[in-house]
């Protein structure tokens, strides 16, 4: 299957992503961050046995804001992140990068 946007053919969102007319690799970077993001999320969510409404309490939230994060229809400020990873046992820190960090400003 394939799909045709603005009159260019696509297989997969991968072509689209890797298209780099379309996305730049800064742009693919912060997608591929936030996925990996509330990916491990909702993971850590599950892994615990709790269904969005019982984060959602525990951190203090509502039960739609932990829909919307872990659908990624909104990006989620430092303190809520914050919220819901605390309530979840993790904390974000960082680290080094794994290879040589690329500039990415003008990508």
């Amino acid at each position: 299957m394939s799909v045709t946007i603005n009159g260019e053919k696509y297989t997969t969102l991968s072509d689209y992503m890797n298209n780099e007319t379309k996305v730049s690799k800064a742009e693919k970077a912060q997608i591929e961050f936030e996925t990996a993001l509330i990916g491990k999320l909702i993971e850590a969510r599950e892994a615990k046995g709790l269904s969005q409404r019982d984060l959602a309490e525990l951190s203090g939230l509502k039960q739609p804001a932990i829909a919307r994060l872990e659908s990624m229809r909104s990006t989620p400020k430092i303190d809520t992140l914050f919220k819901v990873l605390n309530s979840l046992g993790y904390t974000l820190s960082i680290v080094p990068v794994e290879h040589e960090p690329k500039p990415l400003a003008n990508s």
